[in-house]
Parts: structure tokens; sequence; C-alpha cells
């Protein structure tokens, strides 16, 4: 899958940042600079993505 950063602008100019292809953490480190420019986070809502990874890890280091 390919990776992008959709941003959406609503009505008000309120604006949403959206990942789509990433895998854990690396959603939060690529979009790390539009967030900057676009100024205070409200809220985050991470994706199954980000979390089956983290689990996956997790699984590795307690089987080894």
């Amino acid at each position: 899958m390919n990776q992008t950063i959709e941003i959406v602008v609503g009505s008000t100019g309120q604006t949403r940042v959206e990942t789509k292809g990433f895998h854990g953490a690396d959603c939060q480190a690529a979009s790390r600079f539009i967030e900057l420019a676009l100024g205070q986070k409200i809220d985050e809502v991470l994706t199954v993505d980000f979390y089956q990874i983290a689990a996956s890890q997790q699984q590795v280091r307690q089987g080894g």
C-alpha cells in the first residue's frame, strides 16, 4: 500500500491530518512536521495499523 498523508480542512477552518499505509509509530514521525506547522494538536486517534505492529513487537520480546 502507498503511504499518504491527507490534510482535511473543515468549513470552520479546523484541520485533520490522516495517514494511510504507515505501520506503528511511523505515521506519527511522518506527519509531525505538518502537525507542528498547523498548530496545537487537539486530539489523536490511532488506527488499527498502529496497534497491530506494536502488539506483534511485544510478542517477539516476550517469546525471546
